[in-house]
């Protein structure tokens, strides 16, 4: 069997390990206390069996041999509430815990105080602290319903961007193919201002010797009108 370390120190209080000599059998009793339901409460079940069913027991291997820690029974006092609310805080200062935002130490840390509460109601109260149980537990599910979100938006969102660099390249090679497509369009639009500027330039030209013509034929028509007419006024005498 592979051995474990002993748990790590907790704000919540523990009897004194206790030595098992058949491992297997410990091992085979406490998966059974951990896997049965409590009874009603009807049935008044003792302080120990729900808090055993609430906080259960901690079990571990360390030098080829086999521990296992129950949940302290004894009532807390005033004094022992002020010094949990004193190692809490000495705790969050060893470790380093964030004052804010998301942190594991914190909320590690804070998890065993609130299991501590439930620990010191639970001996004076039982049903109290099987609500707190359920306040616990329902706490438990909504934090990791959030981090089971998160973690859904979190591979959503690179899916979706991998589906982005995956279109990246055909829309870069699409915006390769409409810059050359408008360089070239650019190109036939000088072209043909070219073009139009040839054209109008040429008939510009035309209609000035077209207007110089008419002129000409104008003075020309007015010359021989004025010689026809000096004529007619020179024969007009000889014929009567």
């Amino acid at each position: 069997m592979q051995e474990v370390k002993p748990p790590r120190e907790s704000l919540v209080k523990y009897e004194n390990p206790i030595e098992v000599s058949n491992a297997n059998d410990a091992t085979r009793g406490l998966q059974g206390k951990k896997k049965a339901q409590l009874s009603p409460l009807e049935s008044k079940p003792n302080t120990e069996d729900i808090l055993n069913a609430i906080l259960p027991p901690i079990e571990w291997d360390h030098e080829g041999k086999h521990y296992i820690q129950y949940v302290s029974h004894v009532a807390a006092t005033r004094e022992d509430v002020g010094n949990l609310q004193k190692l809490l805080d000495e705790r969050l200062l060893a470790r380093q815990a964030r004052e804010t935002g998301i942190c594991p130490i914190r909320e590690e840390l804070l998890s065993q105080c609130f299991d501590e509460i439930i620990r010191q109601v639970t001996i004076d109260c039982p049903e109290r602290g099987l609500l707190l149980m359920r306040v616990r537990d329902e706490l438990k599910m909504t934090i990791a319903a959030y981090q089971t979100l998160y973690n859904s938006s979190v591979t959503f969102g690179m899916r979706k961007q991998l589906q982005a660099e995956m279109g990246k390249s055909e829309l870069e090679e699409k915006i390769v193919q409409l810059e050359q497509r408008k360089q070239k369009l650019e190109e036939k639009r000088i072209d043909l201002l070219n073009k139009k500027d040839s054209l109008d330039k040429k008939i510009k030209e035309r209609n000035q010797i077209e207007e110089q013509k008419r002129k000409q034929e104008i003075e020309f028509l007015k010359y021989q009108g004025q010689h026809l007419e000096a004529f007619l006024k020179s024969v007009q005498p000889e014929l009567k």
